[in-house]
């Protein structure tokens, strides 16, 4: 059973790779690997039945910062010392994920985009700048849609609105399916069920109508690699169905534009977040 556990934790992190009131806010200075586990600033909030794990660093307008799918407030290790210098960053480990604790069975990205709005009111921001990236991508769409006076600007990367081989590569949404049953014919431990519980959330979600990106109002800029596990088109799809929205697909990039182009894609939402990322 332990070699069970192993095996699907890495297939797990392959998966993540693939995919891959007031506060008293800090700078984010020290090593990168301090965020989301920075026991000086780590606070929890307790809402929507849930324990939503925070940490705040800087200060200015507040920038949430949303991860993908099984990740943490540590993928965003290479954004947080950049934004923090101009922006009061606001990075969450969503529920089921890094240390938020949610004990539900259900999981859904309409739960989450809500959870989000949660924390906002939680800690008194009428409004933000949102990046998000992966499911944390989907997680802004949905919070700029269900909640649109919370988004200032939404900057996304590598997000999708529906869960088919339209949206994703054939053989990735194919693997995804298969690694979905696998999970199923083992024993069901907490933390076997917790996975099962998140890759099921992308093997049938999120089901966004073009109409419901109609419908987005803040600035937007869509943004995916051209080797992106996202297909091309759909991306485009997604900056053309949000009015006014930017798009940039990066050349040479995986599903990580992030970390693939961590300087420039720093400088390029940056500039987009301050008004200076013009058409």
């Amino acid at each position: 059973m332990q070699n069970l556990k192993k095996i699907v934790l890495m297939a797990w992190l392959l998966l993540v790779t693939a995919f891959s009131h007031s506060q008293t806010a800090v700078p984010a200075s020290g090593p990168t690997n301090m965020f989301g586990n920075n026991e000086a600033v780590g606070k929890y909030a307790n809402i929507r039945g849930i324990k939503l794990y925070y940490e705040i660093y800087g200060q200015g307008e507040p920038l949430l910062m949303i991860h993908g799918n099984g990740g943490s407030i540590s993928c965003f290790s290479n954004q947080i010392p950049y934004f923090s210098e101009k922006y009061k960053v606001i990075a969450v480990d969503s529920r089921a994920q890094g240390k938020s604790v949610d004990n539900q069975d259900s999981l859904s990205f309409e739960m989450m985009a809500d959870d989000f709005n949660g924390l906002l009111d939680y800690l008194n921001f009428d409004s933000c700048n949102v990046l998000g990236w992966s499911d944390g991508g989907i997680n802004g769409l949905l919070l700029a849609i269900r909640h649109p006076s919370k988004v200032k600007k939404l900057a996304i990367t590598g997000a999708n609105l529906w869960p088919d081989s339209t949206a994703i590569k054939a053989a990735d949404y194919k693997w995804l399916m298969s690694y979905y049953d696998t999970l199923g014919k083992v024993p069901q431990t907490p933390e076997i069920a917790n996975t099962r519980k998140l890759v099921k959330l992308n093997c049938f979600q999120p089901n966004i109508s073009l109409g419901q990106m109609s419908q987005i109002q803040c600035p937007s800029l869509v943004i995916a690699g051209d080797h992106d596990l996202i297909l091309t088109e759909h991306t485009a799809l997604i900056a053309q169905s949000i009015p006014n929205a930017f798009l940039w697909i990066l050349p040479n990039s995986s599903h990580s534009t992030l970390i693939d182009y961590k300087d420039r894609f720093n400088e390029v939402v940056g500039e987009f977040f301050s008004e200076k990322l013009k058409k």
